[in-house]
C-alpha cells in the first residue's frame, strides 16, 4: 500500500526486576521485537519513573526505578510513549520531569504528563512516509493531587464523578460515573485542534477499573464516544492490567484495555485483602495467579495484546492486534497462530467485547477488527 504507515500500541509497560534480581532488560522485548521491528512506529504506556532523584512511595515503592531499567523503551524501538496514569508522580515530581527529559534524551516523545496543563496536553507528533500521526496522552484514574495545572506539574486528567442509584432492598445499587465536563472538553479541544495538525490522531486513555474482567465504567465510554466525535481515529486503553472490549463505534475502533505489556512488582495490592475480595464478592474470575507471583493483577493479566494499525493520510485503512501472553520469567510473546494460547485470548476477547458492537477475523498470525456489519 502506497504512502501507508503502520503501527503497534502496548499497554502497562515498567518491569520492576532487573539484572539485581536475575531478570535482564533486554529479555523483556525479545519475543516481541521482530513484531515492533516490522512495523513504522511503536506507542506504549510508561508506567515507572527513571530518576536517580526517586522518592519509594509507601504505596507503590516500584515506582521508583533506576535509569537503567528505562533500556526497556529503547530496545522496543519506541518512538513515544504517554505518562498519563495514575503513577508517573508517585516517585516525586522531580523523578516523573527527569524520566520526561531522559526520554527525550533518547529520541523518545512523551505526551500525558509535563511541567504544567500545557506541557502534559502535548502530544507526540510522529511522521513517516509522508504521514502524520498524532499520540495523545489523558487519565481518569490519575493519584489524587496530581493533575497538571497552569503552573503545576503533573497528569492530563479527565476527573470523574461517581453517583450511586439505590433500588429497592432486593436489588444491586448501580453506580453511575460520568467525565468533568471541563476536563472532558479539554480533551475535545485537544483533538479538534490535532486534526489540523496530524493525518492520523490516537488517544491513550488510561482508564478502567484495575483487576475486574469485562467490566467497562460508563464514563469510559462517555470518553471515547466523545473523543471519536471530536475527530479521533482510534482510542487505546490501559490501566487494569488486563485485556477488556473492543468496540467499533463510528466505524473507528475503541481497545478499551491493552492489558500489560510487561510489567511486573513484588507484592500484590492492599486490596487483595479487603473484606470484598477475600469474602469473594468481586472475586470471580479475578484471583492471583500463583505460578506469576510477580504479576499480583488478576490471573487474566498474562494474557495481553498489541493494537495494530495500517494508516494513510485518509484515514486508518486496517485494524487488527497481535494476541500475546507472557512467558515464566515474565517476557511477553507474539503468538503465532495454532498457539493454544492464541485461541484463547481471541476466545477471551470475543468474551469480553460481547456487548460491543465489532468483528473479529483471523487473518494469518493478527486479528482483524471491523464492524459487525462489514
Amino acid at each position: 500500500m502506497s504512502n501507508s504507515v503502520s503501527l503497534l500500541i502496548g499497554g502497562d509497560c515498567g518491569p520492576a526486576h532487573g539484572p539485581k534480581q536475575g531478570f535482564p532488560i533486554e529479555g523483556y522485548t525479545e519475543g516481541v521485537r521482530a513484531a515492533l521491528q516490522s512495523v513504522d512506529m511503536r506507542f506504549v504506556n510508561c508506567m515507572r519513573t527513571y530518576s536517580d532523584r526517586g522518592v519509594q512511595a509507601d504505596h507503590a515503592p516500584q515506582v521508583a526505578q533506576p535509569v537503567e531499567m528505562a533500556q526497556i523503551y529503547t530496545d522496543g524501538g519506541f518512538d513515544a510513549v504517554t505518562m498519563a496514569n495514575n503513577h508517573s508522580f508517585d516517585a516525586g515530581p522531580e523523578a516523573a520531569l527527569d524520566t520526561r527529559e531522559l526520554f527525550a534524551s533518547r529520541g523518545i516523545q512523551v505526551t500525558g504528563a509535563g511541567r504544567d496543563l500545557a506541557e502534559a496536553r502535548q502530544p507526540a507528533i510522529v511522521e513517516k512516509n509522508g504521514v502524520r500521526v498524532a499520540y495523545l496522552g489523558y487519565t481518569s484514574v490519575a493519584t489524587a493531587g496530581t493533575e497538571a495545572g497552569p503552573n503545576k506539574p503533573g497528569v492530563a486528567s479527565i476527573r470523574v464523578k461517581t453517583c450511586y442509584e439505590t433500588r429497592g432492598p432486593h436489588q444491586p445499587v448501580r453506580i453511575r460515573t460520568e467525565p468533568d465536563p471541563k476536563d472532558l472538553a479539554l480533551l475535545i479541544e485537544d483533538i479538534r485542534a490535532l486534526r489540523k495538525e496530524a493525518d492520523i490522531v490516537i488517544l491513550a486513555f488510561h482508564s478502567g477499573v484495575i483487576r475486574l474482567p469485562r467490566v467497562i465504567s460508563d464514563y469510559q465510554v462517555a470518553v471515547a464516544h466523545a473523543a471519536i466525535d471530536a475527530g479521533a481515529d482510534m482510542v487505546v486503553g490501559h490501566a487494569p492490567h488486563l485485556p477488556k472490549a473492543i468496540e467499533i463505534y463510528q466505524g473507528k475502533p475503541i481497545f478499551y484495555s491493552l492489558g500489560v505489556f510487561a510489567m511486573t512488582k513484588g507484592f500484590p495490592a492492599p486490596s487483595w485483602k479487603e473484606p470484598a475480595w477475600a469474602h469473594g464478592a468481586v472475586r470471580n474470575h479475578a484471583d492471583l495467579d500463583p505460578e506469576f507471583p510477580l504479576m499480583p493483577y488478576g490471573k487474566a493479566c498474562t494474557l495481553s495484546l498489541l493494537a495494530k494499525a495500517v494508516v494513510t493520510k485518509q484515514g486508518i485503512q486496517r485494524v487488527s492486534f497481535l494476541p500475546m501472553a507472557m512467558d515464566e520469567r515474565y517476557r511477553p510473546q507474539v503468538l503465532k497462530n495454532g498457539d493454544p494460547k492464541f485461541s484463547e485470548i481471541v476466545s477471551y476477547l470475543e468474551w469480553a467485547s460481547e456487548d460491543m458492537p465489532h468483528r473479529f477475523t483471523v487473518e494469518g498470525d493478527e486479528v482483524v477488527i471491523t464492524a459487525q456489519d462489514a
